[in-house]
């Protein structure tokens, strides 16, 4: 029996890798942080640490599958609601609450992606870039144009528009150390995600809608 195989037998039980993924994902959501300890990984998941160079290769590969794993599920919503039949401004508040909702899940994610594109080979920057950067640009573009031929939306630069709503979406769930020392308190629970969640999309929908 090859070596890789039997070393798959004797220590990967069933769903080992998302389970490893899952569990990498839960350490950097509760610590706020965008690293991992494989020792850490290995006590929470209750797998041995050595599953990560099979699965993964090294600790790097596990944090660049986490990285498509969530990015493509975010791609894949943005493209199916853009081929939705809804007016631009369902369509936008839509996308407003469902970004707070990942980034309350994977607050994580966008500081990861960002550090993965600086730290790597140019080729590879481009690649990660051209895969989850890039499609979300298109979609704001895409967006922002039915908005304005609708008469609904102001002409606003996409890219512009991106980092407003990311960049406000990605600070928030990153800010348990304001909360700390300034509101007593560093919980992100379900209530606070709801009312930034409908505090963005005021902000935001009312700052591109056509004035009449």
């Amino acid at each position: 029996m090859p070596a890789a195989a039997h070393t798959h037998d004797l220590s990967a039980p069933a769903g080992a890798r998302g389970l490893l993924l899952d569990t990498a994902s839960e350490i950097m959501r509760e610590g706020d942080i965008v690293d991992i300890s494989l020792s850490d990984l290995s006590k929470r998941s209750g797998l041995n640490s050595a599953l990560v160079k099979y699965y993964f290769g090294n600790k790097a590969g596990l944090l660049k599958a986490l990285i498509e794993r969530e990015w493509q599920a975010i791609v894949k919503s943005v493209d199916a609601l853009l081929l939705k039949e809804l007016d631009p401004e369902t369509k936008l508040r839509i996308h407003m609450a469902g970004a707070v909702d990942n980034f309350f899940r994977t607050p994580y994610i966008h500081r990861l992606l960002m550090r993965m594109i600086r730290e790597s080979e140019p080729d590879e920057a481009q690649r990660l870039a051209d895969s989850y950067l890039k499609p979300l640009l298109t979609a704001y573009d895409t967006l922002i144009g039915e908005g304005v031929a609708a008469g609904v939306f102001r002409p606003v630069d996409p890219q512009l528009f991106y980092f407003t709503v990311i960049g406000a979406a990605d600070r928030f769930f990153s800010a348990r150390l304001v909360l700390k020392h300034c509101s007593g308190t560093d919980v992100l629970d379900e209530a606070l995600r709801d009312r930034y969640r409908m505090h963005l999309n005021d902000f935001v929908v009312a700052g591109i809608l056509v004035t009449r």
